[in-house]
């Protein structure tokens, strides 16, 4: 665990943004690359790249504050902070990097003072990834019909870049201590630090005596996923996208994919994000997903074979002999 990956004239680089950024970066230059292959344009890609970090940014944080269960957390924080209840130990409230509010009665934290911006400050933490993925696209929506830009070429494009992207954020969680997993005795399991996310989850489970203590080994789920969406990025690239039957085909293997890669992954974590009849958030999004692009993929794939259709009759047309 090292959430900030390096600090310079006091300034600090927290290590998950510089790993999301260093992977949306590098997932642009590759999409880029390959529309100029198509003869499209390539300045369109890294102009979209960069308006959808910022709308992946909001996205993703609307959606940890409303489905994360931490919403009326974000309410109290601005009008009584007294009824936000941390259940960290007294040294850790205490402690400068928390400055809260002791309650001996109840034995939780309080927040010192009301902080109405506290829901957006994102660099604090709290971001869900299918918000990102919303924000975005609807943005992409806009902005590529304002271009006039192939839509579905260009989610084609980001069917494997945004998974590359995302693997390398996941690394940037492992780094951060986010998106634990459950306790597993595995040879490959991940012990993070006392004061870590997972440490405080286990107090607060009674798993531990005290945050202050390093957390017991977990499963590394950052990792999972990390891998398991740079391989959803190499089948896209180079085994769907050169054999592709239409435009789109490419963004819903990404999407499909990586669902049912979420909805395993999820299994294992043990952090706090939200749920519905026994699902996390992010299985029930990633079922609507699956639900919702089988008629897409039909669709897609149907209006392929009628222009396909097209163009043969009209080939057919123009090359039968004329009368006279």
């Amino acid at each position: 665990m090292r959430p900030v990956l390096v600090a310079l004239f006091g300034v600090e680089l927290p290590a998950y943004f510089a790993m999301l950024a260093t992977g949306f970066a590098l997932a642009t230059l590759i999409g880029s690359r390959w529309v100029r292959r198509l003869g499209l344009d390539g300045e369109v890609v890294i102009d979209l790249g960069l308006a959808m970090v910022v709308a992946g940014v909001i996205g993703s944080r609307l959606l940890h504050v409303i489905a994360d269960g931490y919403f009326w957390d974000y309410v109290h924080m601005c009008t009584d902070p007294s009824r936000v209840a941390w259940h960290i130990t007294r040294e850790h409230c205490l402690h400068e990097s928390v400055g809260g509010v002791w309650d001996a009665a109840a034995r939780v934290c309080h927040p010192k003072e009301p902080n109405c911006f506290a829901w957006a400050a994102f660099w604090a933490g709290g971001l869900t990834y299918y918000g990102g993925l919303i924000g975005a696209t609807g943005y992409a929506v806009y902005f590529l019909r304002r271009e006039r830009f192939p839509f579905w070429k260009a989610a084609d494009m980001a069917g494997f870049a945004v998974a590359l992207g995302l693997a390398w954020g996941r690394m940037g969680c492992f780094l951060a201590g986010c998106c634990f997993g459950t306790v597993t005795d595995h040879p490959w399991s991940a012990w993070f630090p006392r004061y870590s996310p997972a440490s405080e989850a286990q107090f607060r489970a009674h798993r531990l005596p005290s945050e202050a203590v390093a957390a017991l080994p977990v499963h590394p789920t950052q990792l999972y996923e990390a891998a398991g969406s740079l391989l959803i990025a190499v089948v896209g690239y180079y085994l769907i996208a050169p054999r592709k039957r239409f435009d789109g085909q490419v963004f819903a293997f990404f999407l499909v994919s990586y669902s049912v890669l979420r909805v395993a992954v999820e299994v294992l974590r043990n952090d706090d994000r939200g749920g519905l009849v026994g699902l996390s958030t992010s299985q029930l999004i990633s079922a609507l997903i699956v639900a919702g692009m089988v008629p897409v993929y039909r669709a897609l794939a149907a209006r392929a074979r009628r222009d396909s259709a097209a163009e043969e009759h009209l080939a057919v047309a123009n090359d039968a002999p004329r009368a006279g």
